[in-house]
């Protein structure tokens, strides 16, 4: 193969050891800076408008447009050891919280039917985007007066205090997952490599690429604002992935330099395949990511471009400067070694592969029934999916019901339905503060009280300037059940439009349930064009680098499997509560509104982790010659441990994220984590190898009409003459 030829991998890594100290410390400079100039840029968040779809949406841009932020709503419940033993607490409360400063609108306490509960509503004064920093002295004036009254029981419960107790959250929860996370990769790839500078590197790399991104991620969220958790899901992904892709090139190099190869022939092999293996794997991760921007819903857009973002940083950080570090290290990369764990390879043999080598002498002798049984079990995971359940998860359900703000939540319902939870009505009309827009308000209140489907403290806010009225109507029910969602459909289709819609012709509803619902409706409509595209990239790039029809299309069956059983799990623990307590976990009753979407691009470019690496392998050896079911042994073998070790590594990360507090991130991880373990296991290992010696010598078939693809190579470069070392090499 001529020099022209060579692949980019080949050249970026050329490049890189012959330059190794521009490649090392300009990597360096440039995450430093990046890093730097993103935190003094600062980040935005998403609105409340961006952040929704639907009705809801439009709500919310009519509220901003006219410069009225909804204020962070507070409501405190006061329950008496009698009928009434509240008042003189509901009086010492009222005072309190007109004397922090931080209070607007405090109103009259609302006696519950029994007598025995009143309920205090108010807002925070000043920007609510900032109100849980500023929440304290109320939260001190409700426990203080708890305090002072025996026989009184405070429960608060709002916009501010939910949004203090979640940024705490959130702040503790991203340090345990680093503290967690990076050691337990550390302490995988000492099992792997057995030296601890080979160890290292791959976890430095992994964690540059993420501090890079965080700082790429704080300057692009100044044009594309972003939602809470995409920090989090950057650092999930780009760990995983970034310590994978450098485990991958880094152990084929350990393999042929323990196969007798020179320090320079090792690189280049390394690159030429696993670099390769690297650079197709990202670039289909990247692709499969980029079908989250097809969806209608801001929050794709932000994961998008953070996990593209972090996967590129972490293939560029793979193909370039872990050859410069490798070439300057050269067999140091060995220091450090651990006892027991660092046996030295004879030369010329590889030591990967024991375990998956036994393996597969049954897989390939009997590939039917292995084939029928993995298929079996995997759509037994699967199975629980059928009956998934989608919504917007509450910050109650989030937190969990032990917490305070979650006992606080379903005390205030229990006694005054539909209180924290409201439905909103928001209209722009010239009339509002009008005769005729007062009679129409009139008659909305008669008629929700005449319903029966709603709570009694109906708040009506009219800016006659703005020509803008916001409605709050307290929903009965709990706010998500059954009796909830008819009340929001009384409202909706007949009570607005009927009486609100003479007088304005942009009146929309929306509040927590009915945001919920348009998510979810915008979600249905949106994973099937996202599902085609990935589907579509997937096939394409396969076919591309295997020129096979076959494997282009296992491919993608294999992924939907993958996928599946992350779904399946997800529903049956956190919907269903199947071994919930036994992990420790506690169910929601529904899968997070945007965790399935999110979940089938994270798998569908995550599994090509794996693919690549092991069929290229196979393909490899399939080129030198090997018979079909002699290449899938030799592949499966010599990639076993790199696959175990890559897998360990995600399925770790991801589990560390399983164990946080908050129920998307717990749900997020226990589908990732399973799923990559199927997928690595029962997948890659037994029934990726059983079809494929099904199809025997059809797996490299090529229609006609596709002949003219180019013929890629997947093993090393051949050498037709010698040639010297890349420059520095094991020096």
């Amino acid at each position: 193969m001529s020099a022209t030829r060579k692949g980019l991998a080949v050249r970026l890594g050329g490049w890189s050891t012959r330059h190794r100290k521009t490649a090392i410390i300009g990597w360096l400079l440039f995450v430093v800076v990046v890093a730097v100039v993103g935190g003094m840029s600062g980040s935005r968040q998403m609105t409340n408008s961006e952040n929704s779809t639907g009705d809801s949406a439009r709500a919310e841009k009519i509220l901003e447009d006219a410069g009225l932020q909804t204020p962070a709503g507070e409501m405190v419940m006061l329950r008496g050891d009698r009928p009434d033993g509240w008042r003189d607490a509901a009086r010492d409360l009222s005072a309190r919280l007109e004397r922090t400063g931080e209070t607007a609108r405090v109103q009259p306490p609302v006696r519950s039917e029994n007598g025995r509960e009143a309920l205090i509503s108010f807002e925070m004064k000043g920007d609510p985007d900032t109100a849980g920093k500023r929440v304290g002295p109320v939260v001190e004036a409700v426990e203080r007066t708890e305090s002072d009254h025996r026989g009184v029981v405070a429960y608060e419960f709002g916009d501010a205090t939910a949004q203090h107790r979640l940024d705490d959250m959130l702040t503790d929860d991203f340090k345990k997952a680093e503290l967690t996370a990076v050691p337990l990769a550390l302490g995988i790839l000492l099992v792997v490599f057995g030296a601890l500078v080979a160890a290292l590197l791959p976890v430095l790399l992994a964690v540059t690429a993420c501090v890079g991104t965080f700082g790429l991620l704080a300057l692009v969220s100044h044009q594309l604002p972003l939602f809470d958790s995409t920090n989090s899901v950057m650092f999930l992904v780009g760990l995983a992935v970034g310590v994978d892709y450098s485990l991958f090139y880094l152990r084929r190099e350990r393999d042929e330099r323990a196969a007798g190869r020179d320090a320079g022939t090792a690189l280049r092999i390394a690159a030429a395949t696993s670099g390769r293996a690297v650079l197709i794997s990202g670039v289909t991760v990247m692709l499969a990511m980029a079908g989250m921007f097809l969806s209608g819903l801001l929050l794709f857009h932000g994961f998008a471009v953070a996990t593209i973002l972090v996967v590129l940083m972490a293939m560029l950080g793979s193909v370039t400067v872990l050859p410069a570090m490798l070439s300057w290290l050269g067999d140091r990369i060995d220091a450090g070694r651990v006892p027991l764990l660092n046996r030295r390879r004879k030369k010329g043999v590889h030591a990967s592969g024991g375990l998956s080598g036994r393996l597969m002498r049954p897989v390939l002798a009997k590939p039917k029934l292995f084939a029928a049984v993995s298929g079996v079990l995997l759509l037994v995971l699967c199975a629980p999916a059928v009956g998934m359940k989608t919504e917007q998860l509450g910050l109650e359900k989030q937190f969990g019901s032990d917490a305070a703000i979650t006992v606080a939540y379903q005390e205030i319902t229990g006694s005054f339905p539909g209180g924290p939870a409201p439905a909103e009505v928001v209209l722009r009309s010239d009339e509002v503060g009008s005769a005729r827009f007062d009679a129409a308000v009139a008659d909305l209140r008669k008629e929700l009280a005449r319903s029966g489907r709603f709570g009694k403290t109906v708040d009506v806010e009219a800016h006659r300037t703005e020509g803008v009225a916001r409605i709050e109507v307290p929903l009965a029910g709990d706010g998500q059940d059954a009796t909830s969602r008819r009340a929001l459909d009384t409202l909706k289709e007949d009570l607005v439009p009927r009486i609100l819609g003479p007088v304005s012709d942009q009146v929309y509803v929306t509040g927590e349930l009915a945001s919920s619902r348009d998510f979810n409706d915008q979600l249905k409509t949106d994973i099937a064009p996202v599902f085609l595209f990935i589907a579509a990239v997937t096939f394409v790039l396969m076919l591309l680098c295997f020129r096979s029809l076959p494997i282009a299309i296992v491919s993608i069956l294999l992924n939907l499997l993958s996928v599946g059983a992350a779904y399946g799990t997800m529903t049956a623990v956190f919907q269903h509560g199947w071994g919930a307590e036994w992990l420790g976990m506690e169910p929601a009753g529904a899968i997070e509104g945007w965790m399935p979407l999110f979940v089938l691009v994270i798998l569908f470019g995550l599994s090509m982790d794996y693919h690549v690496f092991v069929v290229s392998r196979i393909r490899e050896a399939h080129e030198r010659g090997l018979t079909t079911r002699d290449a899938i042994r030799e592949g499966i073998r010599t990639t076993a441990g790199s696959v175990t070790g890559a897998a360990a590594i995600m399925v770790a990360v991801f589990a560390v994220f399983a164990l946080l507090r908050m129920q998307d991130m717990q749900q997020m991880g226990v589908g990732l984590a399973v799923a990559v373990l199927v997928d690595a296991t029962l997948v890659r290992m037994v029934l990726l190898p059983s079809v494929m010696a099904l199809l025997g010598e059809r797996n490299w078939y090529l229609p006609r009409a596709l002949r003219w693809l180019p013929n890629v190579s997947h093993g090393e470069e051949p050498v037709e003459r010698p040639r010297p070392p890349l420059v520095g090499a094991g020096r």
